[in-house]
């Protein structure tokens, strides 16, 4: 059977808000971009001269306002200078940062305006695509905002509806502007279990988030962090995206595609469609996709956001490829009924069809990425396919030509 990947119907569910892994509600918890601003703002309150109560209120991009307890802090004798620590709470979400000694620094400006920079433990920016100064800490735009929020409310002494410009951040009294320094101990060994490396932010961690929120599990983050990573590779100049579905498949892929820099290798999860839309957005031309048959096999199916809640391995899509690549009946039948991708998978290889089986699989596969590009993305992107065994580094099949 060579069925045509331009019948499939292409699906990308809606993401789920939380991973139900209990049976209980997953606690959420507070970006770094929150506490952050809570640290910041706890601080500006010591170097005006404020007794600290041991709590303090921000406002999140939303409007609603939460309150953070500060750790710790210090406060110079001349007052020019306070520090306030946030302990960053990730909820139930296995965030790196989970723990992390926010800081900020405050100190008196000479002139008028907020100032913002990034000390011990927040990630230099050198690479474009970022929407970052090239040299500037790695502290995205959301969180920016939320420090001169809370900052300016700090200033003002009082609650703020919107959100200054920074220049205009300044001590009514003295026409005085503040210096902001954010810092993270140890984040620059949190920063190792991320792909800020990658993504050309060098020395630690990012200030990040959106809402202010960490939802557990959160795909949002995950998705968004997808997206980065196509829009980095794309500023490089690089045309060939690889996206792999994980950590495994990525370090074969780079074994597969030595030539290419590392910023090419994006780890794409469950966001295939999301990496799609971006690299159209880019004017990118070329996708390789390595994976496992999981994952293929969804995809194949038409599925272009692949998270297990939303949706299930289709076995009688590959049953059908069992007949259609010349295996027996009973084979196909056994791999229609099959427990999950991978027990098809040895099914095909016990039986002597994992070639051309794997083959027609990233066929389909192939189909269906173009046609997303076309279809949902409005762009054109030619889609070389590679299934990998469940070491992720022997390729087994593979539809399109690689690119060198």
């Amino acid at each position: 059977m060579t069925e045509d990947p331009n019948e499939t119907p292409l699906r990308e569910p809606d993401l789920p808000r939380t991973m139900k892994v209990r049976q209980k509600a997953l606690r959420t918890g507070w970006t770094t971009g929150s506490c952050a601003s809570a640290a910041a703002k706890a601080a500006t309150l010591l170097l005006r001269g404020e007794d600290l109560p041991g709590y303090v209120e921000i406002a999140l991009p939303s409007g609603n306002r939460v309150t953070f307890k500060v750790e710790d802090t210090v406060v110079d004798a001349t007052r020019d200078r306070a520090r306030a620590v946030v302990v960053k709470d990730a909820g139930d979400d296995p965030d790196v940062t989970h723990g992390a000694h926010i800081t900020a620094d405050v100190s008196w400006r000479d002139g008028p305006g907020l100032e913002l920079d990034g000390g011990e433990g927040v990630g230099v920016v050198t690479r474009p695509g970022l929407g970052l100064e090239l040299g500037g800490p790695a502290i995205n735009p959301v969180p920016r905002k939320m420090i001169t929020h809370a900052v300016a409310e700090a200033v003002f002494e009082a609650p703020l509806d919107e959100t200054p410009e920074a220049a205009d951040v300044t001590d009514p009294a003295s026409g005085r502007g503040v210096r902001v320094v954010i810092s993270v101990p140890d984040g620059e060994i949190m920063a190792r279990k991320t792909t800020n490396k990658r993504l050309g932010i060098l020395g630690g961690i990012s200030i990040l988030g959106t809402t202010g929120i960490v939802r557990p599990f959160s795909t949002a983050s995950w998705r968004a962090s997808v997206e980065q990573a196509v829009s980095v590779m794309a500023a490089q100049g690089e045309t060939t995206l690889v996206l792999c579905t994980g950590g495994r498949t990525e370090k074969g892929a780079m074994k597969m595609l030595p030539k290419l820099p590392d910023v090419c290798f994006v780890e794409v999860g469950d966001f295939t469609g999301a990496a799609l839309r971006r690299a159209v957005e880019h004017g990118l031309r070329q996708v390789v996709f390595v994976g496992m048959a999981g994952k293929l096999t969804k995809l194949a199916a038409g599925v272009l956001m692949t998270h297990y809640t939303r949706s299930k391995v289709n076995t009688e899509l590959l049953g059908e490829i069992t007949t259609g690549m010349g295996g027996s009946a009973e084979l196909a039948a056994e791999v229609a009924q099959a427990n999950t991708a991978r027990h098809a998978y040895e099914l095909w290889e016990a039986a002597g069809v994992l070639g051309p089986c794997g083959r027609e699989l990233c066929r389909r596969v192939a189909g269906v990425l173009e046609r997303f590009a076309v279809e949902e993305a409005g762009g054109e992107l030619a889609a070389q396919v590679v299934l990998v065994d469940f070491t992720g580094e022997r390729m087994v099949g593979m539809y399109g030509r690689m690119a060198r």
